[in-house]
């Protein structure tokens, strides 16, 4: 079978067959049953007005499964005047890619006719394999249509990404998905044909369970009809049948440990316990925990943001952290969950300070401005005589300044209003009258 298939035929052609899964038959058959996507199809948007011109550029469709971005590569080759393919990226090699790309080459040159390739899931190429694309792309050649599930920043690299513009479809809403199983359950041609009624309610579960998900909201649905036979179920029986059913067994949580997802949760967790909020802290720590991340991680940001965001605020937060830390590593998960929720609820409402972290970045800064600063004699270490001779050390104690020269009269550390730290600030200003508050 070729890697490729023409719109005209294959798995493209025709209406589908009463034997295809439900999600295979109710894929839209034109925009207006794009169902969840309005805002990007709407009339004047710039999708829309590529798509009515057929002038559709080279696109990055990112988004979770069964959003809808193979649906609308189908919908696209429907209604361009391009020649239409489509790419196995599990199958496809650097060898098949330049074949295609070559035979684009020369449809567009004898023929002035455009090629359109649609890859599924082309996060799934290597470099070598994107190289290949780049050059057909590059020239115009062919306009890439590529769907994708992962973060296109991390999977495709930067030439050809800087090639593509990229379309973000979000999760279906339920209400999206309420009436797209509306429609297959009274749609005589590809749906149920009226044999199954379910009540409103139990429509708005299959929705909530699917997650987003059109392709098992329509499984469920298809698996329901075929338990439940012609009759008008409740909300009830909907959930006596499909509550054990595989259908809507929930998915494993997004949390790959290396990708957007990742830094998505880890960035949400840290600023939620940031602002004070330890119930969106204990949440995001239970989605790392349910997402497979490593403890140690956990407890290390932890440790860090004890001393980066609380500081002498609390000191005794770096305590909790760092304790928190060895419970781990000592008892293990599941139970070091405990633990890790104890850490994030007390920094989640302990005071705030990071005079610390800003006074060191300060610091720094001023180190690599103005280079290593003579260090003043009465600091100096006097280990031999002829030092001492020489003024090392000699003043110690008396003398109040205790930088170098040149930077007499800077300050790094401004202790906040937050916690102790204002009891540190009052102690700094009397034992620095220098201090300016």
């Amino acid at each position: 079978m070729d890697l490729f298939m023409n719109s005209s035929g294959g798995e493209d052609g025709g209406s589908p067959g009463s034997h295809a899964p439900l999600a295979h038959r109710m894929r839209p058959r034109d925009l207006d049953e794009w169902l969840g996507h309005e805002r990007l199809i709407a009339p004047g948007r710039p999708l829309r007005q590529w798509i009515d011109a057929d002038r559709v550029p080279s696109l990055i469709l990112w988004g979770p499964p069964g959003c809808g971005k193979t649906s609308f590569g189908k919908l696209l080759a429907k209604k361009t005047q391009s020649r239409f393919v489509i790419l196995s990226a599990v199958t496809a090699g650097v060898k098949d890619l330049k074949e295609k790309g070559e035979e684009a080459r020369a449809q567009l040159a004898m023929y002035r006719r455009k090629t359109i390739v649609f890859i599924d899931e082309i996060h799934r190429f290597n470099k070598s394999q994107q190289d290949a694309l780049l050059p057909y792309v590059e020239e115009g050649a062919l306009t890439l249509i590529g769907a994708t599930t992962e973060n296109p920043s991390f999977e495709l690299n930067s030439a050809l990404l800087s090639r593509l513009r990229v379309i973000r479809l979000e999760r279906l809403d339920e209400e999206a998905l309420v009436k797209l199983l509306e429609r297959a359950l009274v749609d005589s041609e590809r749906g149920l044909g009226g044999i199954l009624q379910v009540e409103h309610e139990g429509l708005e579960f299959i929705a909530k369970c699917s997650e987003g998900d059109a392709r098992r909201a329509l499984t469920a649905l298809e698996s329901l009809a075929l338990m439940a036979g012609s009759q008008k179920l409740p909300l009830d029986d909907v959930v006596k049948f499909l509550g054990d059913s595989s259908a809507l067994t929930r998915q494993p949580l997004p949390y790959d440990k290396s990708g957007e997802e990742h830094y998505n949760v880890v960035s949400a967790f840290i600023k939620s316990i940031r602002e004070n909020d330890p119930h969106a802290g204990l949440y995001y720590l239970a989605r790392m925990i349910e997402g497979g991340e490593d403890p140690i991680f956990i407890a290390r940001r932890l440790v860090i943001f004890a001393s980066e965001d609380v500081g002498n605020a609390d000191p005794r937060g770096l305590q909790v952290a760092i304790a928190a830390k060895d419970a781990v590593e000592f008892i293990g998960m599941p139970e070091g969950r405990i633990p890790l929720a104890q850490a994030v609820t007390y920094l989640a409402l302990a005071p705030k300070s990071r005079a610390s972290y800003e006074g060191i970045g300060a610091a720094l800064s001023e180190v690599q401005s103005s280079g290593a600063q003579p260090v003043p004699m009465h600091l100096r270490n006097a280990v031999t005589k002829v030092m001492k001779e020489e003024g090392y050390g000699a003043g110690y104690g008396k003398i109040r300044s205790h930088l170098p020269e040149k930077l007499i009269g800077k300050q790094f550390y401004g202790p906040t209003e937050n916690g102790l730290e204002r009891q540190m600030k009052e102690k700094l200003e009397r034992l620095n009258p220098s201090f300016d508050s």
